[in-house]
């Protein structure tokens, strides 16, 4: 199985790609590192978890990714607040990171029953 091959690397790596997009303009260098750091860490650790060699590994290495599906939704919610996230926008990223755990939690448990 290849990483580049699996929906959910493609749609995390997406939205890892849009965030970055979209929030080029803010000048709240702390901010913007967190978030679009905790979005690159998605697709990263999916990937590297594929990499793994053994099942175990993989699957700690989703737990990561969906780790940081919930540190990136907590920022998009904050974002929003202080009105660097389009509201839009943000309940579409929102939507974007619950779909992502709930492919990740699917991913996790095939990696953990084989």
């Amino acid at each position: 199985m290849k990483f580049e091959d699996l929906d959910v690397w493609k749609r995390a790596a997406r939205l890892s790609a849009c965030i970055y997009r979209e929030l080029s303009q803010v000048n709240d260098f702390g901010f913007k590192d967190q978030i679009t750091r905790s979005g690159l860490s998605i697709p990263s650790n999916i990937a590297e978890g594929i990499e793994r060699g053994s099942d175990k590994e993989c699957a700690k290495f989703l737990h990561y990714a969906k780790g940081s599906c919930g540190e990136l939704r907590t920022q998009i919610y904050i974002g929003m607040d202080i009105g660097y996230i389009n509201p839009e926008t943000g309940k579409q990223w929102i939507k974007e990171t619950r779909e992502l755990s709930a492919m990740l939690v699917g991913l996790i448990r095939l990696k953990q029953n084989i």
